[in-house]
């Protein structure tokens, strides 16, 4: 009997190992290439290999600096608001389980899997600020912006102890099963920020800047609708049921908010768009992240209608009117999308999907407001006005440090020319014989 459980164990640790090595690789996927080609496809074919190296640039770089000290910022103990250096340059995370995270899998795993969500974060916030960025402006930044956003606010949120941790002690319970408040809200804000901060591009709103292929972004959102799977799904942080759940609710999500985003267009323009119909599709994505884990299928399938028209609203509307320059709406699909699934959540959020938080008998506590816990709203949007306000003036900090090391924008004839040639010496495109 003995031997029978020793292997059952091994066997389910064999499995979720599989899934979660599946799901970080689906999850670097989402920045590269997917975010890589959903961006470069966007912009003018003038900037489209800057603006790629942007996204592989955050590949490289956060990896160095999760290994370094990024992951035990956030996942070391430390006190409420950010961890402390158990784990420096990765010193105890090896082959054996974290109990206190993910007791099926090897730490090693849990760390590599939860670097990925550090690296497309900030590769997201790029969006914002398409085309006018030095590289090397650019990495600073984003390096700074670790710092004084990304590692706090995981931290508060998943990380034990957080001040924002439903399962681990959290003063204020937030359900953000994959990353709705700490990847989405705090990504969109920022990016919201940066665009304000930086100012708009030459001749923007007056001169239309079309997308020069929508054949790579269609490509780059397939990309991320496949690889969001890992993302959410891979939360559960095991081959379980709960992963079932949440890959289902991606997916449901993610189709309502491309239906959602055509209608809405159809009604306003006259026709649905290949690109509404891909915004759509990742406003949906990103408006679920939150609640993936909590909801039910229908829940999701209402979350991502809400998704596709908001957020359609945002960018078709609101942007127009007031003019800011967030050239490929970061903060109008993730930033608005984010909180507004962050909200929902505290609405859908149910324990006949999630039963792991316990009340004092033992038995499954009610989650949202469809459970019989209004106040989880309430703690909802605690946690996302916490994420704005750190995101706020995180970034605000980071862009004023790394003004006073290098310039932000490239110069007006640079911005003429083109990232790729003005940066990094080379053209995306060479169509001489």
């Amino acid at each position: 009997m003995a031997a029978l459980k020793a292997a059952v164990k091994s066997s389910q640790s064999a499995g979720d190992n599989a899934w979660m090595l599946i799901s970080s690789a689906l999850v670097l996927m989402m920045t590269g290439p997917g975010l890589a080609l959903f961006y470069c496809g966007l912009v003018r074919k003038r900037n489209v290999l800057g603006t790629m190296m942007q996204s592989f640039g955050m590949m490289a770089v956060v990896t160095l600096l999760w290994a370094v000290c990024g992951y035990s910022l956030v996942f070391g103990g430390g006190n409420p608001f950010i961890g402390d250096l158990r784990y420096l340059f990765l010193h105890g995370v090896g082959a054996e389980p974290n109990p206190i995270y993910a007791p099926t899998i090897p730490h090693q795993t849990f760390m590599v899997y939860q670097m990925m969500f550090a690296i497309i974060t900030p590769a997201l916030i790029a969006g914002a600020f398409a085309e006018r960025v030095r590289f090397n402006a650019m990495l600073i930044f984003s390096v700074l912006w670790m710092f004084l956003v990304y590692f706090p606010i995981a931290h508060m949120v998943w990380g034990q102890g957080g001040f924002l941790n439903a399962f681990l002690g959290g003063r204020f319970p937030v359900f953000d099963f994959a990353g709705g408040t700490v990847v989405h809200i705090s990504s969109g804000f920022s990016a919201l920020v940066t665009a304000l901060y930086i100012g708009k591009r030459q001749g923007y709103p007056h001169e239309k800047m079309m997308p020069h292929s929508l054949v790579l972004s269609f490509i780059g959102a397939c990309l991320l609708w496949v690889g969001w799977f890992g993302f959410n799904a891979g939360s559960a942080l095991a081959a379980s049921s709960l992963a079932t759940s949440a890959f289902v609710a991606t997916h449901f999500a993610s189709a309502a908010g491309a239906v959602s985003w055509m209608a809405a267009e159809r009604i306003r323009n006259g026709k649905a768009s290949a690109l509404g119909a891909i915004s759509g599709a990742v406003a949906g994505l990103a408006t679920v992240t939150q609640g993936a884990g909590f909801v039910q299928p229908f829940s999701a399938i209402l979350i991502g209608l809400v998704a596709g028209a908001g957020c359609f609203l945002m960018v078709s509307v609101v942007k127009e009117k007031f003019r800011y320059d967030d050239s490929l709406d970061v903060f109008g699909v993730h930033g608005v999308g984010g909180l507004m699934g962050c909200t929902l959540t505290g609405v859908f959020a149910t324990r006949a999907v999630n039963s792991a938080l316990k009340l004092a008998n033992g038995q499954a506590a009610p989650l949202g407001w469809i459970d019989g816990n209004p106040m989880q709203v309430v703690n909802q949007l605690i946690g996302a006005g916490i994420g704005i306000g750190l995101a706020v003036v995180g970034t605000l900090v980071a862009l004023k440090l790394t003004s006073l090391i290098t310039p932000l924008r490239i110069a007006e004839r640079e911005e003429d020319a083109g990232m790729d040639l003005t940066l990094h010496g080379e053209e995306g495109y060479n169509f001489e014989a």
